[in-house]
């Protein structure tokens, strides 16, 4: 029998509020030249491997949800202007939490100063990004990388060659199977 578990945000409220991404190159600029106190969030859990954004703190979002008042007051105390959150790809649970953090700083802290983001292309987007980026990271291995973006395209492949067309997704394939190209 298939298991019928729920995902991990399931227990929380959804959030209602959205927050709005940092572009990559804006958070570098930041970062690199300390124009702004700007604090990372990445609430990565069992994918934190092959090295962080420098200074970032790490909140998986498993955990998050309880953790949001104190990071607020924590934030708030060190007069960080920019709160922004990563993950993976920020396509999930970084977006989640800084709405769920977005939310608290507005309705309960009733703070319209700090600004909550979610970072364009987490720390996958990051690290494609090149050197200039990479050498931003605390902990960078490439092994990891190189090995972890070789499996997503090799996954990738195997998606397209299940594709309903039965060419692996590849429509030239397609044309030249009925015979009306060559």
């Amino acid at each position: 029998m298939a298991s019928t578990e729920q995902p991990w945000h399931a227990a929380f409220p959804e959030p209602t509020m959205t927050a709005d991404v940092m572009p990559q190159r804006r958070a570098m600029m930041v970062l690199s030249m300390k124009i702004a106190s700007m604090l990372i969030i990445d609430v990565r859990r069992t994918d934190y491997e092959g090295g962080a954004i420098r200074g970032s703190l790490n909140i998986p979002a498993q955990g998050f949800w309880w953790n949001k008042g104190m990071l607020y007051e924590l934030a708030y105390k060190a007069d960080i202007e920019w709160v922004v959150f990563t993950c993976g790809s920020s396509s999930g649970r970084g977006p989640r939490c800084a709405s769920w953090f977005l939310e608290h700083v507005r309705n309960v802290a009733e703070d319209n100063n700090m600004q909550v983001m979610v970072l364009e292309g987490g720390v996958k987007g990051w690290v494609k990004a090149g050197p200039q980026y990479t050498q931003f990271m605390d902990g960078y291995r490439e092994d990891y990388w190189r090995d972890l973006f070789a499996k997503e395209e090799k996954s990738e492949e195997g998606k397209a060659d299940t594709a309903p067309s039965g060419t692996g997704g590849d429509v030239s394939k397609a044309v030249e199977a009925d015979g009306a190209s060559k």
